[in-house]
């Protein structure tokens, strides 16, 4: 098969505002769902507890369990605190921004590298300029996509080092304060975390946390999350939703599509919005399993990192980092609450 050299370029708006002023219309009762979940940060704080516990039991034990609890164990975990950090960046536990950038920053702890702060800037766009490359965070760089486009080793590559790749985009992404006072927080925070570790645990308990960490979004089923998401595996369609068994640890976070067209519900109750409007996801492809996904990614030729939506359009949203949460949103959905920073 011949390689592919553009993404799919596409003149529409992204799907998500139009449906949710569609749902809205035949489902109103959605709105109730809007709100905060302050029980979450239970679930940060447990999350961070199992990886320190586990940090302690590895401390002193063979390498080879070092590295298998990291991918059986220390990966899911590591995966639910991007989730958690992901709820944090919506605003989805409280009221006050502060607290939700403090509760990703707890949640960011275990990750060894400091990234909540930095994510929400850029999450944040994806969701205000979904498919506009020069500031949306989740479309791969140009030089990236022809790199591994479809080879089977450069998709391995790719997948490991996941992490360095969204690195390597930041520079292309423009309208976005690379550092302040909370980037600096959070740098802090995670400096001294690796430094107390390391001191008191040692080499390995370092090791499980980073290897949990690359594990988390890259060479592991869970890695398929990012190709599930938004990566054209079945014609044009643009988002995709995941309805298997690992939402059950993962915060429900394979309700993608429903995220994206209600990104101010928490995750307990994304599941709602494809029950109260059946008609709208149920027509709409979806995934039902990671690990199918993750084989089908490294061998399926047909799918590579060009198979991707771009767009011109930017819409009505302002540039601005920040603007008041929902105003744009709101007036480009009927007045909903649309969490996007």
């Amino acid at each position: 098969m011949a390689q592919k050299d553009s993404f799919v370029f596409s003149e529409a708006s992204e799907p998500h505002r139009i449906r949710t002023k569609e749902i809205l219309k035949q489902h109103p009762d959605i709105r109730k769902l809007i709100g905060k979940n302050p029980n979450t940060i239970f679930a940060i704080i447990g999350l961070v507890a199992i990886q320190l516990v586990l940090s302690w039991f590895v401390a002193d034990r063979s390498w080879w369990l070092v590295f298998g609890l990291a991918y059986l164990i220390g990966a899911f975990a590591d995966h639910a605190l991007f989730v958690m950090i992901h709820e944090c960046a919506h605003r989805l536990l409280f009221k006050k921004p502060e607290a939700n950038r403090l509760a990703g920053i707890l949640a960011n702890v275990p990750q060894i590298f400091p990234s909540s702060v930095s994510f929400e800037r850029y999450h944040i766009k994806h969701h205000s300029f979904q498919g506009v490359h020069e500031l949306d965070g989740d479309l791969p760089n140009k030089w990236e996509a022809k790199l591994i486009n479809n080879y089977f080793i450069g998709k391995v590559v790719w997948l490991l080092f996941y992490p360095l790749f969204q690195i390597f985009r930041i520079p292309r992404l423009k309208e976005i304060k690379p550092f302040d006072t909370w980037v600096a927080l959070n740098w802090a925070v995670q400096i001294l975390f690796v430094v107390g570790i390391s001191m008191l645990l040692g080499p390995k308990a370092i090791v499980f946390l980073l290897a949990s960490f690359f594990f988390s979004v890259g060479l592991h089923p869970l890695g398929a999350r990012w190709i599930q998401e938004h990566y054209l595996t079945h014609g044009e369609q643009e988002t995709y939703s995941y309805y298997g068994p690992l939402n059950s640890v993962a915060f429900n976070v394979g309700f993608h599509n429903e995220h994206h067209d209600f990104p101010s519900i928490p995750w307990n109750k994304l599941p709602q919005i494809r029950s109260g409007a059946p008609t709208f996801y149920n027509t709409l492809f979806f995934h039902t399993s990671w690990t199918k996904l993750f084989f089908r990614f490294l061998f399926d030729k047909e799918i590579s990192l060009y198979s991707r939506i771009v767009r011109n359009d930017r819409g009505k949203v302002k540039l601005t980092d920040e603007s008041k949460p929902d105003v744009d949103m709101i007036n480009a959905t009927s007045k909903v609450a649309i969490s996007v920073n």
